[in-house]
């Protein structure tokens, strides 16, 4: 079967053994262009994107600038949003399972004129939104919930975000925060913000970079984080690569001991996921930075290690898929919050592990897994993983397939959320080197 022709198969059996190395550029950052797609919403100015990401998410997102009345061109891997009237009556908004979409959205739209509906799959409506819509409503937005307080659809009245003080809870998401933060621009009041907990906090750094580009100021003391009214302003933005993409092929090399390059991205990002290449080092990689990219080499030996991964939650499956050949334990921690991501991901790789004949610790908030193939061979039947509709979970079973034979992935379609050319870039990596003429 060929999932490059169809990406859409029902199953993609990973090559395992070969040699791997080689070059490629990694997708544009999902969540920059997806805070710049939300800046243009709230001030309803043209904006022309160089290099975003084009996925599932991102285009879920444009349909929802497409509702309010933009129209969206595509030319050459760029976008232009220009706006326009939106349509009257209610608006619906469909947002997959993407939930940075539909949480930036449900705080963006209280400043838009209109009802809105909100909405998504199955599995959206399992990922609780109630601590940002208690902080909206503070601030007197007026949001139902028809199904279950706190959770999707959402009937969102526009145009009701005052502004004021209010409270916040974002222990379980950093995205309630930067939510209420851009939408807080738009409020005709200043809005103060005492945050009373706080996680994955470089996320809210990447939007503090985006208000900034876009002409706004937060100002933050301590726990209180203070926003006041402005007229965005933004002409041209440019998006840097995706540091959580980054991962998958630094990883694969640190894995097989191969020598991979990866352009378009920089040492000095303020991308959270920036620092898992600095935890590959750790494990024995050999990390070079150089103009425009970075080249990670591996060197067949991988150490355990205790890593708190709270500041970059999404990499908790790909640490999690190099575990079992590194020598020692490996110890997850501080990351309960991911089982309210696209699945529970840590009960999803402890399974999935566990399938492949890795023995998996599962703890409320991590993963405790021992090198198990740091020491024996692995085994190598055929074996079918689940993925559980989660890009993260696919890419990162991926890995495991690199090193143990048989690993056959369900659903590997699922990498188009975030990473659409994943498989094919997979491949590429593991193509022989072209012959010298």
């Amino acid at each position: 079967m060929d999932t490059l022709k169809n990406p859409t198969e029902e199953t993609y059996e990973i090559r395992s053994g070969l040699p791997l190395g080689g070059r490629l550029r990694v997708p544009g950052s999902k969540s920059i262009t997806q805070r710049y797609f939300n800046l243009a919403l709230l001030q309803g100015i043209a904006l022309k994107v160089h290099a975003p990401l084009l996925s599932e998410d991102t285009h879920l997102f444009l349909g929802g600038l497409e509702a309010a009345g933009f129209r969206i061109a595509e030319s050459g891997g760029d976008l232009d949003l220009v706006p326009g009237g939106a349509p009257a009556g209610d608006r619906e908004v469909f947002c997959g399972n993407g939930g940075t979409m539909f949480r930036l959205l449900t705080a963006a739209l209280t400043t838009l004129p209109g009802t809105w509906i909100l909405d998504g799959v199955p599995r959206l409506r399992e990922r609780p939104v109630g601590p940002l819509l208690d902080t909206l409503r503070q601030l007197g937005a007026k949001i139902e919930c028809p199904r279950e307080e706190g959770f999707a659809p959402l009937r969102i009245h526009g145009a009701t975000l005052e502004g004021g003080e209010a409270q916040l809870d974002a222990s379980s998401s950093s995205q309630y925060l930067s939510a209420v933060l851009m939408a807080a621009l738009k409020a005709p009041r200043a809005t103060r913000l005492e945050v009373v907990a706080l996680t994955s906090e470089p996320y809210v750094d990447l939007t503090l970079d985006a208000i900034t580009t876009f002409g706004g100021h937060v100002e933050r003391h301590g726990d209180v984080w203070e926003v006041r009214p402005v007229e965005l302003r933004s002409s041209v933005v440019e998006v840097e690569g995706d540091f959580s993409s980054v991962a998958y092929p630094a990883a694969a090399a640190t894995l097989n001991g191969a020598r991979v390059s990866i352009d378009g991205v920089t040492g000095s990002s303020r991308q959270g996921d920036r620092g898992f290449v600095d935890l590959l080092e750790r494990m024995g990689a050999r990390i070079e930075w150089h103009d425009g990219g970075l080249t990670v080499e591996g060197t067949g030996e991988l150490r355990a290690l205790d890593a708190d991964l709270s500041a970059m939650p999404d990499q908790v499956p790909t640490l999690a898929a190099l575990a079992p050949f590194a020598h020692g334990t490996t110890r997850i921690s501080n990351v309960a919050h991911l089982r309210i991501k696209e699945s529970d991901r840590l009960a999803a790789m402890a399974a999935e592990l566990t399938r492949l004949g890795a023995p998996v610790e599962e703890l409320e908030d991590g993963l405790v897994i021992p090198g198990v193939w740091a020491e024996q061979e692995t085994p190598r039947d055929r074996t079918l993983v689940r993925t559980y509709g989660d890009h993260r979970i696919a890419m990162s079973l991926a890995l495991v397939g690199l090193r143990r034979p048989g690993v056959v992935i369900e659903n590997p379609g699922v990498v188009k959320k975030s990473y659409p050319g994943f498989w094919q870039d997979l491949e590429s990596l593991q193509a022989p080197p072209p012959k010298s003429p």
